[in-house]
């Protein structure tokens, strides 16, 4: 094994960069413990973990936080069976790559497909998406873009109303219930900015954070009240957006569905002109342990299996 791995317990700090998704902004809220150092005779690679117990048992595994955090460092094509785990006493690891770019580590699944709105080529909308826009333009509903650090009180707190009636009606688990404080924090984050679309009446009726992260602009969380639902405001909100990822000359990641095919992926089609792969790994550090945890479930396709 020519690659050696490490755990250092420093809440992300190593791993840490003006990124969206590896910014201590994002890391502290998102429960980051530890940096995954993969090294190899001066060469290295560095991802924020949050390690966690394994249920029933006193061993860890770990995950990325959630998003697109990928590896800090340049080395590429590391086959994660020629990388010695011991010293990290993990059973298991499941790693979320960064878009755009190829992943360090070898053998990586596609686990989505997520939609890219890319200035560099030919803008796409649908007819019905145009004519919903121009109608809520037409009754009064505007958008409004406000700088992270700039955001209001009064704009969190109608914003993470609307997103907290969407994990409702999507009926979201919950982890994906995040608090105001959580909101409040991520938007410190200086490459962040919070998208609003306003009623007539001056009420938020969307929202949408965007952050920047690896050459990427990236709508990460987005909600709309339930008594605006019928109006769409969503698509006056992600078109704005594009408006925003052209002036900047930088692609925006719409993300994907909970499925493929499914009406969330399908809406953001809409905007969309390109799309790729999100790529995981799944690596099984201890083996053995693995196996012991792992016995008798039935998985599927659910990594790591023993928490299936």
């Amino acid at each position: 094994m020519s690659w050696s791995a490490e755990l250092v317990d420093d809440r992300g700090a190593a791993s840490a960069a003006p990124e969206f998704f590896r910014a201590p902004e994002f890391l502290g809220p998102e429960g980051v413990t530890h940096s995954l150092r993969i090294s190899n005779r001066g060469e290295e690679i560095v991802a924020p973990l949050v390690v966690r117990e394994v249920p029933g048992s006193e061993q860890v595994d770990a995950v990325s936080p959630y998003g697109y955090p990928g590896f800090g460092g340049t080395a590429t094509g590391i086959d994660p069976a020629d990388v010695d785990w011991r010293a990290t006493g993990l059973v298991s690891l499941f790693l979320r790559h960064r878009l755009d770019t190829e992943p360090p580590l070898a053998g990586t699944s596609a686990r989505n497909t997520v939609q890219i709105a890319d200035p560099a080529l030919p803008r796409k909308s649908r007819p019905s998406d145009r004519q919903q826009i121009r109608r809520n333009a037409e009754r009064g509903y505007a958008v409004r873009r406000v700088a992270g650090e700039g955001v209001s009180d009064a704009d969190l707190e109608g914003f993470h109303t609307a997103y907290e009636q969407t994990m409702v009606r999507a009926e979201a688990a919950q982890r994906y219930f995040f608090d105001r404080e959580y909101f409040a924090s991520i938007l410190r984050f200086g490459g962040s900015a919070l998208f609003l679309a306003v009623e007539p009446g001056g009420e938020i009726a969307a929202g949408s954070v965007v952050a920047r992260s690896d050459s990427m602009l990236h709508y990460y969380l987005s909600g709309t009240a339930d008594p605006f639902l019928s109006d769409s405001p969503m698509k006056n909100l992600v078109s704005a957006i594009v408006d925003f990822a052209e002036e900047a000359g930088m692609p925006l990641n719409l993300g994907g569905g909970l499925a493929p095919g499914d009406p969330l992926e399908e809406f953001k089609r809409g905007f969309a002109n390109r799309s790729e792969p999100f790529r995981t790994s799944e690596v099984v550090c201890d083996a053995p342990a693995y196996e012991r945890l792992s016995a008798g479930r039935e998985a599927g396709d659910y990594f790591p299996a023993y928490r299936a």
